[in-house]
């Protein structure tokens, strides 16, 4: 009994460290925390679109499945864009509040930072609103999965279409952290693969308010494309700033790499018409994603916001997290994420796909094109398809991850 007692008091007292498989058996308790933007540039991208996309999956999934026993829970946070505040708040919601996933996380920096929290406390982490390949790639690991895009993505679908268009000479005005930094290289790869070259770039700081200096740089560049390697408000501030300089009249094209819905009807259709981008997911491509928008908005209690691919990328991460969880019956973080990868992602607002042994999922992108004023049949109205990137082609492949879960 001398041995069996300190034995038992140093397994209580370790259970914080324990997976949570070895705290207790599956209760069929779920909590969901969406980590997000409520306050900054990415929030209309995110923010409360988000937590409504989360709401709404959990009202569909029950009603999918009335035989389900799961007991589910949402909570939210905004994480002031700061890998800190966004860490903090994830050990408080793992460790404290019993949370099993957190979802969003838009921010590249933040989402390593959260995706390394997730890892040590073997829980949960779809990262649904950042770019960085580096999620699934040297720093992946087999608690966390990239839902929606990736930098790759974003480089390979708008870089080729504007390469191939002739603009052979860019200059990037890139956003200075992991995310824009990540984002310039992939779409550089591309272009110099493509038979193009990179004259020059500069960094600007996250949430600038003014690209004045930054745009005539890339004025006096004389680079035939301007790469735009942000997003959010800084997106529409360069934008905005470059129709002011009249850049695009001079001759130059302007190639925003990350665009939501949400900036073009910011932007205007006379400001942003004629920009190419990549996206995961646009309202109007078929019934099934007009029906659903409409039952966005109506979650959101609102005829003014028209869901982003984030928002549909909150939606299905949420909805195959829930399945794979209800197959593993466990609150194991590891486990779930590899129920995750056995079982196929099928939904209204992606299709089918998988997640990989990465991280990765994968679906079909979609390069898109804003129309003209005239082109224009309503307020979202915004855009037209000029390629779907099929499945095979719209990611970095397996063979050249460096993510250490994949077997060379």
């Amino acid at each position: 009994m001398k041995k069996v007692v300190p034995a038992l008091l140093v397994g209580l007292m370790m259970g914080l460290s324990l997976p949570a498989d070895a705290q207790a058996p599956f209760d069929g308790k779920v909590k969901i925390g969406v980590l997000t933007d409520l306050s900054s540039l990415y929030s209309d991208a995110t923010g409360a679109g988000s937590i409504s996309a989360v709401q709404l999956a959990v009202e569909d999934y029950k009603k999918a499945n009335p035989t389900s026993k799961l007991q589910i829970e949402i909570i939210s946070a905004d994480h002031q864009n700061k890998p800190d505040v966004g860490s903090s708040i994830a050990r408080q919601w793992y460790e404290r509040d019993g949370v099993d996933l957190i979802i969003d996380v838009p921010n590249s920096a933040l989402a390593l930072a959260v995706s390394g929290v997730t890892k040590q406390l073997n829980k949960v982490d779809i990262i649904v609103s950042a770019g960085s390949t580096r999620l699934t790639g040297d720093l992946c690991n087999a608690n966390t999965v990239q839902w929606t895009f990736d930098n790759y993505s974003l480089a390979h679908g708008t870089g080729s279409a504007m390469v191939a268009g002739g603009g052979k000479s860019w200059f990037f005005i890139t956003t200075d952290y992991s995310f824009g930094i990540d984002l310039e290289k992939q779409t550089s790869d591309v272009v110099k693969a493509d038979g193009g070259t990179v004259v020059g770039s500069v960094r600007a700081p996250l949430n600038s308010p003014d690209f004045s200096s930054f745009l005539l740089q890339a004025q006096a560049s004389k680079a035939q494309v301007i790469g735009l390697a942000n997003a959010g408000g800084d997106m529409q501030n360069a934008i905005k700033g470059a129709s002011e300089f009249g850049i695009v009249k001079g001759g130059q094209k302007m190639a925003a790499l990350a665009v939501f819905i949400t900036d073009l009807h910011s932007l205007g259709l006379p400001v942003a018409q004629g920009l190419n981008y990549t996206t995961a997911f646009y309202w109007d491509m078929n019934d099934a994603t007009r029906e659903w928008t409409k039952r966005f908005m109506q979650k959101a209690g609102t005829d003014k916001l028209y869901p982003t691919m984030d928002h549909a990328g909150n939606y299905s991460g949420t909805i195959h997290f829930l399945r794979a969880i209800e197959a593993a019956q466990t609150h194991d973080g590891a486990k779930i994420v590899a129920t995750m990868k056995e079982l196929p992602t099928d939904d209204v607002v992606f299709g089918n796909g998988q997640v990989r042994a990465d991280g990765r999922k994968i679906h079909p992108m979609h390069l898109m094109q804003v129309k003209a004023p005239a082109e224009s049949r309503g307020p979202w109205d915004l855009s037209k398809l000029i390629k779907t990137i099929p499945i095979d082609q719209a990611f970095r492949p397996l063979a050249q991850s460096d993510c250490p879960l994949v077997k060379k």
